[in-house]
This record gives C-alpha cells, sequence and structure tokens, in this order.
C-alpha cells in the first residue's frame, strides 16, 4: 500500500548456497512483512501528528488508501514515529563536527487540560564543518528562561557536544546568562535582526523608516572599516534625536558586530539567526490551519518530523569554505 494505492508485487523466495551453508534470500527493497511504503507510513504520521485521532486519521486517509488503513495501523505507524522520536532525543552527538551553535526560541499554542497555553519551543542548530545544518534539539518549555536554557544546552553536553567556537544568539537575557555560564569565552553574535526590531521599539511610528535605512546602511556596510565609521555616525545623530534608539544600540555593545571577526562571505550567514528563523516560519505555514496544537511534545515532534522526513531541507551556510579560518582578534573600535 502506497500513497498511490494498493499495489499488487510478487516477492521471490531463495536461498543462497555461500561456503556449504545456505541462508535465506532477504530483498534490500522490501523489507519483511512490510506492508506500506515509507511515504505512506509519513503521510499517516503526518496526518497525527497534526491533531487528529487514529478514528479521524482512517477516515480522512480512507479515499487514498481505499479503506485499508484501520486504527491500528494508525497507532502502529504512531508508536513508530514515537519510538524514532525518543531514539533521536537520545542519540549521542560526540561524532557530529560541530563548530558553530544557532539558538532561538519560538512560540507556539497548544493544549494543556483541555486550555489553549502558549508554550515555547527552543531550538538549537549546529552548523558542521563542512557548513552543512543540523538540528541539533527542539524542546518544549514554558519560557526562554536562563534554566530553561541551560536545561537544553546540558543535555547535549551530556550526549557529547563540544565546545563551539561560534555562537549566533537572539539575544534574550535568558538565553545569554545560560552561554554566560557554559561558554563565556566563546565568541557571540547577537542576531542584527533582532536588534533591528528593538530600536524601532525604541521610536515613534515616523521616525522608523530612517531608523532603519540609518541601520541598515551601518550592518551591511563591505568593511569593517566602514561598519565602525557608520555606527559613529548612527551614535550621534540618534543621541540628539531620540536618544533611546542610540541607548539601545549601544547595549548590545562589541556582540553586535562579532561577525566582523570572520571572514566577509560568512557574514550573511553569520549576522543573525535567519536560520532558525526560515524553519520557525516553514513550520508555522505547515500548521496554520490549526489553532491550537494537542500536546506540548507534539510540537516538538513535528518541527522534528518536518525535518526529519525531508519535508524541510536545509542548505549549507553561506561561506562554509571558510569555516576553518581563525576569528580575527578583535571586533570593530567601538569608541564614538
Amino acid at each position: 500500500m502506497g500513497t498511490f494505492g494498493r499495489v499488487e508485487i510478487a516477492v521471490p523466495r531463495a536461498r543462497l548456497d555461500s561456503a556449504g551453508k545456505t541462508t535465506e534470500w532477504k530483498s534490500s527493497a522490501l523489507r519483511a512483512y512490510q506492508r506500506r511504503t515509507k511515504q505512506a507510513d509519513s503521510l499517516i504520521a503526518g496526518a497525527y501528528l497534526a491533531g487528529t485521532n487514529p478514528r479521524r486519521v482512517r477516515r480522512a486517509l480512507a479515499a487514498v488508501f481505499g479503506g485499508a488503513v484501520s486504527k491500528d495501523t494508525v497507532s502502529r505507524v504512531w508508536r513508530k514515529v514515537k519510538g524514532d522520536w525518543d531514539a533521536w532525543n537520545a542519540r549521542s552527538v560526540a561524532e557530529e563536527p560541530i563548530i558553530r551553535l544557532i539558538l532561538d526560541g519560538t512560540v507556539v499554542r497548544v493544549r494543556l487540560d483541555r486550555k489553549a497555553t502558549a508554550i515555547v519551543l527552543l531550538v538549537v542548530l549546529g552548523v558542521r564543518e563542512d557548513g552543512q545544518k543540523v538540528l541539533l534539539a527542539a524542546k518544549n518549555m514554558g519560557g526562554e528562561t536562563s534554566a530553561a536554557w541551560r536545561a537544553v544546552l546540558d543535555d547535549l553536553i551530556k550526549r557529547g557536544l563540544r565546545k563551539p567556537e561560534f555562537l549566533i544568539v537572539d539575544g534574550g537575557t535568558g538565553l545569554e546568562q545560560a552561554l554566560a555560564a557554559l561558554w563565556g569565552d566563546v565568541p557571540t553574535q547577537r542576531c542584527t535582526v533582532h536588534k533591528h526590531r528593538n530600536l524601532l521599539a525604541h521610536a515613534p511610528q515616523r521616525l522608523h523608516e530612517e531608523v532603519s535605512a540609518d541601520y541598515n546602511d551601518m550592518i551591511y556596510a563591505a568593511s569593517a572599516a566602514e561598519i565602525e565609521v557608520r555606527r559613529r555616525a548612527f551614535l550621534r545623530k540618534w543621541r540628539l534625536k531620540c536618544k533611546a534608539v542610540a541607548d539601545s544600540l549601544e547595549e548590545a555593545g562589541d556582540r553586535l558586530f562579532t561577525f566582523t571577526r570572520l571572514p566577509t562571505s560568512q557574514w550573511k550567514s553569520a549576522r543573525t539567526t535567519n536560520a532558525i528563523e526560515r524553519l520557525h516560519e516553514e513550520f508555522k505555514r505547515r500548521i496554520k490551519t490549526q489553532t491550537v496544537l494537542p500536546s506540548a511534545e507534539t510540537a516538538a515532534m513535528l518541527f522534528w518530523a518536518l525535518l526529519a522526513a525531508g519535508q524541510i531541507t536545509m542548505r549549507k551556510v553561506d561561506g562554509w569554505q571558510t569555516l576553518t579560518r581563525k576569528l580575527a582578534d578583535a571586533p570593530i573600535d567601538l569608541a564614538a
């Protein structure tokens, strides 16, 4: 049974003669007792993860499978997915050549005690030495507190995660505190997009366009020297025009410009947490028809399953060819 319906397949049986012993031949294309394709199982699991119960899944997919999917079939597929999810959460990451981490969280509404409740999915992406991004953790937590982030990171460390060479964060206080306690000496980049939003929150609406233009001219300048000059000009101008904007920029300190210590080919991928933001957007696009997910664990599982099933793919980071280069000694001069 596949997503195209039922197909009859004749499977040959044979025994192989080797060194005087015979063994039963086994097909590598079709496992013993397999009755459904992997795509069919993915479709069943996806419908279940989306928030329906086994009976509703059976009814919803009756036309596709010709009524051949029973409630027990749905339950068996679900147990297999749940087993894969538990194994993924317990796997060792000691052999992963991770050199960079990208960390961010997103809010999801789930059903707890029959009430819609907002929880936070804390997501950790790793970047391997070859530039390939890989999902390391997706945990449901009550918020982005220091304790919540520390629990996620401690679990990864316990499973063998090595100390990264570079961190990219959203600037949340809880995450900053957790990372300072674990890896205070690791160069850290604060997301320039998140800081842009912070600046706009400190300015009246009529100044938003002007603040954005000045900020983008600074962040997207072609060299570290140009960024330094434009940063000073930004602070001089906005201290007089709207002091709260200048204070917000200074609050980030040199962590907003850590990317200037990298080769320019890496600047695009190192400036922001966009790699995770894009995953969040794709995840929410796929669940937008549901106002509330059935449970907190289902939310994290669905996020993982979309990547594990290949429905969402991740490419290598920009500038991956130069990832092995050492960082420059210091970012731009903050004197203004």
